[in-house]
């Protein structure tokens, strides 16, 4: 039973990927739509990001003692002005260890 919710789930995982990524296929989303669900990816990163940086033993942790916090500031201006991923992530990353 396990194995058959496995297999099912990879293939609906699967079939949803391969329907919007294959380009013989004649399905062709509008610009609206397009442009729509290019604010998905920012959406769930965030959703993701904010309890980890902003949540410190149940409570809204806002302070310079919140080294996530210092981390995530940096890493948002790095990416903000020089729109590399990897220097972001480096040297947000060191900042944040040396930080810690």
């Amino acid at each position: 039973m396990i194995w058959l919710i496995i297999v099912g789930m990879a293939s609906l995982v699967f079939i949803s990927r391969y329907v919007f990524l294959e380009p013989k296929l004649p399905l062709r989303l509008s610009h609206n739509t397009q442009r729509f669900l290019s604010y998905s990816a920012p959406a769930v990163l965030t959703a993701i990001l904010a309890p980890i940086v902003l949540v410190r033993e149940n409570t809204l942790a806002i302070s310079f003692d919140n080294n996530y916090l210092i981390g995530a500031v940096i890493a948002c201006l790095l990416a903000y002005f020089t729109r590399n991923t990897l220097l972001t992530a480096l040297v947000s990353m060191g900042v944040f260890f040396f930080i810690l």
